[in-house]
C-alpha cells in the first residue's frame, strides 16, 4: 500500500474543496451526493449522531446552515493506497469562540466516472472545544 500518491492525495483534495463549498453555501444535493448513500455511512454531529445515508440525509434537509465566516485551518489530508484516505481539519467561524475539529472518512465506492472519481464521505465526525 502506497503512502498519499500525490494523484490520490488531489483527488481527495479536489472532493474535499467541493464538499466544503457545499457545507458554507448550504447546497444539500451536492453534500448528500458527496455522502456515501449507504446503511453503514456514520456521521457523529457537534450535538447529533446519524446512522445510514437515510438518517443524514433526514438530518441535512432541516439543520442550521453553516455560517459563511467559517474558516479552515491545518487541514490534512492522507492517503492510503488508491481507494481510502482521511482528511483532518480545524475550523473557526464568527459564530463561536470555540475551535471546531472535522473528520472524514473518504472512500472510493463508485465508478471513476462518476464526480471525483467515486469518492464518497463514509464517516464523519465534527465536535468543539474551547481554545484557551
Amino acid at each position: 500500500m502506497e503512502l498519499n500518491k500525490p494523484e490520490i492525495v488531489a483527488e481527495v483534495s479536489a472532493a474535499f474543496v467541493e464538499y466544503e463549498r457545499a457545507l458554507v453555501d448550504n447546497d444539500i444535493e451536492a453534500m448528500n451526493a458527496l455522502f456515501w448513500h449507504a446503511p453503514e455511512t456514520v456521521r457523529y454531529g457537534i450535538a447529533e449522531v446519524q446512522h445510514g445515508g437515510d438518517a443524514i440525509r433526514a438530518w441535512r434537509s432541516s439543520c442550521e446552515p453553516v455560517p459563511p465566516s467559517r474558516r479552515l485551518h491545518r487541514t490534512v489530508v492522507t492517503s492510503f493506497g488508491s481507494d481510502y484516505a482521511t482528511v483532518s481539519t480545524e475550523f473557526t467561524s464568527d459564530a463561536t469562540p470555540l475551535l471546531g475539529r472535522q473528520m472524514q472518512t473518504w472512500a472510493r465506492v463508485g465508478a471513476a466516472a462518476e464526480a471525483h472519481q467515486g469518492w464518497k464521505i463514509v464517516a464523519a465526525h465534527v465536535s468543539l472545544i474551547a481554545t484557551a
